[in-house]
């Protein structure tokens, strides 16, 4: 945001380390200690904001619990709120399963409620939003193209079809299995896995962990990359940023068309859909067989995410809500470019 000229203090609720336990099982000594500190962290934020125009609110303040922390930072600081996932769905990982008791569920409800704007990732969250807050505007997921490169050349021997995601995530890559393993029957790939271990029989698989520095080049070195999901209320709300890194880097991604990913990846122009298990082997098959049809629609996708879905494009617009918001004029836009909605109604300026 430099170039917006706003300037952005980042305070994780969790550390690195705690994070990189969050979602593995066991740990719950370890995972209490860190809310704990992270909540005590928080509480001070709350009741001494510093010289801060506006609270930025990514999900939630403070993890488990009501909205105490949110509420008391809304008390100092106008707050903006933003979500790109239905988290207001009742959900948990299998690995904190035992958390779910703390969590409350009118959560996002009462921050919507209490910030002076809402960002949201789609059109599905607005919906939920605008019955909740009478401010809200639509801002993609988006991508910083300048991490992201385009390999100048691809796989000469191997293609190499690849995923990345969480152990959270990891169930959505098993549905596909079977299509992966009859896949292997007619062409010789390779399966690279960023941020998961699983095995699949006959398939040659390759598991990373996830690491942010080397994520964009783990995924430049793809030829194709894949988006599998499950066609259901949490999933039609997702924010389609895994084919967006597909995209940025130049690989042609194949999506199920569930949500946003119908519209970020158009069929045959930038990528595939496979709604059906024959499907996603009769597209991947394509595109490993077909270099030169790889190269053309990875071209097409990078030109999707630069002219639509990159940070260079929206931040501007993310400017213009920080701006509002710390001017505290709810529902009045500044001069600064952007777009407000309302239930029914949205303003330009």
């Amino acid at each position: 945001m430099a170039a917006e000229n706003v300037l952005v203090t980042f305070s994780p609720f969790l550390s690195h380390a705690a994070m990189d336990i969050l979602h593995c099982p066991g740990h719950r000594w370890r995972k209490a200690l860190s809310t704990l500190s992270g909540y005590a962290r928080r509480l001070f934020q709350a009741l001494q904001p510093g010289a801060h125009d506006v609270a930025f609110v990514y999900r939630e303040a403070a993890l488990l619990g009501p909205a105490w922390i949110e509420r008391a930072i809304s008390r100092k600081l106008p707050v903006v709120y933003d979500f790109d996932d239905a988290i207001y769905l009742p959900a948990a990982s299998a690995a904190n399963a035992w958390a779910a008791a703390f969590r409350s569920p009118k959560k996002v409800d009462a921050i919507c409620g209490l910030s002076r704007h809402v960002v949201v990732g789609n059109e599905r969250l607005a919906d939920y939003a605008r019955s909740r807050s009478l401010s809200v505007t639509v801002i993609p997921s988006t991508i910083d193209t300048a991490a992201y490169q385009v390999r100048r050349s691809r796989s000469q021997s191997r293609p190499v079809v690849g995923w990345t995601g969480s152990t959270t995530t990891l169930p959505y890559l098993k549905r596909i299995e079977r299509a992966l393993v009859e896949l292997r029957s007619r062409v010789d790939y390779e399966f690279l896995i960023i941020g998961g271990e699983v095995a699949f029989p006959g398939v040659d698989v390759k598991c990373l962990p996830w690491r942010a520095k080397s994520e964009a080049e783990d995924i430049a070195a793809l030829d194709v990359g894949i988006m599998p999901l499950p066609d259901d209320e949490w999933a039609r709300a997702k924010c389609g940023i895994k084919a967006l890194q597909y995209m940025a880097a130049g690989v042609p991604p194949v999506v199920s068309p569930v949500g946003v990913n119908e519209e970020i990846v158009l069929d045959d122009v930038n990528g595939f859909h496979a709604r059906t298990e024959g499907d996603w082997v009769e597209r991947l098959a394509l595109l490993l067989r077909n270099a030169k049809l790889r190269t053309e629609l990875g071209r097409e996708a990078r030109r999707t995410v630069v002219e639509r879905y990159s940070a260079r494009v929206h931040a501007p617009r993310m400017a213009a809500v920080l701006r509002a918001a710390a001017a505290r004029e709810l529902g009045y836009p500044t001069r600064d470019r952007g777009e407000f909605s309302w239930p029914g109604k949205s303003r330009k300026f």
